[in-house]
């Protein structure tokens, strides 16, 4: 594999993805205007992107779980799910997963795409899940298929004791580039230009899960949340620096002298006098006169209309609505982000899926597990709140006329671990039946000596 790679043939390679990567980072950093400032213009900048790009991320990671589920319906095959269950909710524990899964996300949003790196750390004895940044990752895709990487390297930067700690190598300079390369076969570590070591990949698999944030047909790496909102964004804050201006000068109204050749000691106070001359003219400079002020206002208004269409994200999304709104009206009302989110729900679906099931294959090839055949799917939570009472009087109806089983009513309900439950329920229900049968035949053999023994008086201590 080193024969035809080279750390220094990435700088040459995605320019314009790298390039892209910057601009919308620095975007979201609230560098917003483009060129240089003129001197005394006033450029304000109202960060609505990133407010878009993490209220859209919130709604999105709401309620996020799993469940497993047995390919076959036998004990020994439910008791490896719950096992399969026990294991990924542990390493979700050890890794913090929903802090990295939202910051993950965040990024994702951003740059457009996101990556998970899950693999073995030795030391620990257990999975390590990061977030390598999608900055330095480069991917080799098979033919015209774009889904299937057979080569990727990921790019890095260390100081040189991290790299001492890490790799176990002294750079000689204060800090240096590491690259790792990766196929299913090999495995190559470089420091800057030099090939440190080179040896079989122990996994069998890339331990990489890079996904986009919106899918473009045809295209591997994705779309940013940012691409359709950065020229609304940019024109409302220059339409908002040209009103803030305009009222400042308004509070601070110009004087306008005609007829006059010079002037002197001409100040707008107030009980201020001028003298001028007898064919003169003097007034105050009115900025707001004729109705141009609402035009800026209405401008602006349709700028903010403009933000909320392009971003997918209602006013309705931020808590606040002009009127009050019913259930299904809400709902209505929030149909391009329950869109938009849903498009990205089924992209991440099949990106945790996958990480998941490189977790399952780590703890068996390393601490010999069986967890057998299973089934992992990823459960979201409601993104709009729901009537409680009344989705729990339907989905009663609904288990009691054999059209919902138990389970889907309690994902209905948003039960985050149904299959969890369902066992707790048969549990509870088998020991209520136990308690049940004990009692009665206590009351039965009782009764039976009180029929037998006319005579003989009963009690109990």
């Amino acid at each position: 594999m080193s024969e035809d790679f080279s750390p220094s043939d990435l700088a040459r390679r995605d320019i314009d993805r790298i390039r892209g990567y910057k601009e919308l980072l620095d975007f979201y950093h609230n560098v917003q205007w483009e060129g240089r400032a003129r001197w005394g213009e006033r450029r304000l900048t109202f960060n609505y992107a990133k407010v878009v790009i993490d209220k859209v991320t919130s709604y999105l990671m709401s309620g996020m779980d799993f469940t497993v589920e047995p390919i076959e319906s036998s004990n020994e095959a439910r008791d490896k799910a719950y096992r399969v269950e026990a294991a990924l909710y542990q390493v979700h524990q050890d890794n913090g997963i929903e802090q990295l899964d939202f910051e993950t996300e965040i990024d994702c949003a951003i740059l457009g795409d996101a990556c998970y790196k899950v693999i073995w750390d030795q030391e620990a004895a257990s999975v390590r899940i990061t977030s390598p940044d999608v900055q330095g990752i480069y991917t080799w895709r098979a033919g015209d298929d774009s889904s299937r990487v057979w080569r990727l390297a990921s790019r890095y930067t260390l100081s040189a004791e991290e790299i001492e700690l890490l790799h176990g190598i002294k750079p000689q300079k204060k800090e240096g580039t590491i690259t790792e390369v990766w196929t299913d076969a090999e495995f190559e570590l470089w420091l800057n230009d030099t090939l440190v070591e080179k040896k079989p990949n122990p996994y069998g698999f890339i331990p990489f899960v890079i996904y986009p944030n919106l899918r473009e047909p045809k295209k591997f790496w994705g779309i940013s949340d940012l691409t359709q909102i950065i020229e609304p964004q940019r024109e409302f804050n220059r339409a908002m620096s040209q009103l803030s201006r305009i009222l400042e000068l308004s509070g601070n109204p110009i004087a306008v002298l005609e007829n006059v050749e010079e002037s002197e000691d001409i100040a707008v106070r107030p009980g201020a006098v001028w003298n001028i001359p007898e064919d003169a003219k003097a007034y105050l400079l009115d900025l707001l006169q004729g109705g141009g002020l609402r035009l800026h206002i209405d401008y602006i208004s349709l700028l903010y209309r403009t933000l909320h269409d392009v971003s997918e994200s209602p006013r309705a999304a931020f808590g606040g609505t002009d009127r009050d709104l019913s259930g299904v009206a809400m709902e209505i009302e929030l149909q391009p982000l329950l869109q938009k989110v849903g498009r990205k729900r089924i992209i991440r679906t099949v990106a945790y899926n996958r990480r998941s099931r490189i977790i399952l294959k780590l703890l068996e090839k390393y601490r010999g597990e069986d967890f057998g055949n299973n089934r992992v799917n990823v459960v979201w939570g409601p993104l709009l709140p729901k009537d409680a009472a009344k989705l729990v009087t339907n989905e009663q109806v609904l288990v009691q006329g054999g059209i919902h089983s138990r389970r889907r009513a309690m994902s209905e309900l948003g039960v985050d671990n149904p299959e969890a439950e369902f066992a707790r329920w048969l549990e509870e229900r088998e020991a209520i039946l136990k308690m049940n049968r004990e009692l009665t035949g206590k009351s039965t053999r009782g009764g039976a000596r009180e029929r037998s023994e006319p005579g003989v008086e009963v009690s109990e201590e």
